[in-house]
């Protein structure tokens, strides 16, 4: 009896979703369970650690003009951020919290007067967001580690992906090929 309880509890259950019932199959979900918790933790090792502060903690790292752009979502002037011509081999990161966000090799001249990139360095480093301001509906980038305002993306960049990140440059460091290297040099040394 109190088999027949349990089965007809595990149907009625499964037949409103709240559990799946396996029973030829049981011994290779389980084998399946176990080889993708290994990709699981793989993926969950490759996640940003996320990056929280306070409006102080944020206001007293950045300067008033990058607070503006990154954390009250301000767009600076066209054609006059640092980055909007500058042609230097490296990585551009987040001014927030030193995130990589681009590479200087995805970087092209729109004649819009912001940095522009066709791809993010690792496409799960930046975030969109539905941007309803200003009268428009445009797609926000956030960086996906502090959710700091990047810019905007646009579906008019070149090819390969079609795509037009417009940056802030106040909302970018850079950090020069050479110096990469030279870290990277470091910290094989230290292993």
């Amino acid at each position: 009896m109190l088999f027949k309880n349990i089965w007809t509890r595990m149907i009625t259950l499964a037949a409103a979703g709240i559990v799946s019932i396996g029973l030829a199959t049981a011994g290779a979900e389980d084998k399946k369970t176990k080889e993708n918790a290994g990709a699981e933790a793989k993926k969950a090792s490759t996640a940003p650690e996320r990056v929280i502060k306070t409006d102080a903690e944020w206001r007293a790292i950045l300067t008033p003009e990058q607070y503006r752009i990154t954390r009250q979502q301000g767009t600076e002037a066209a054609f006059t951020g640092r980055y909007w011509k500058f042609k230097g081999e490296g990585t551009y990161v987040c001014v927030a919290c030193g995130y990589e966000l681009f590479d200087s090799q995805t970087k092209y001249k729109s004649g819009t007067g912001w940095p522009s990139f066709w791809e993010p360095i690792v496409e799960s480093h930046v975030g969109e967001v539905t941007d309803r301001g200003s009268g428009m509906i445009r797609t926000e980038v956030i960086c996906n580690r502090c959710d700091s305002h990047l810019g905007h993306v646009f579906e008019d960049g070149p090819r390969p992906t079609g795509l037009r990140y417009c940056i802030n440059s106040e909302a970018l460091n850079f950090i020069p090929a050479e110096k990469e290297k030279t870290e990277a040099a470091e910290k094989t040394k230290k292993k």
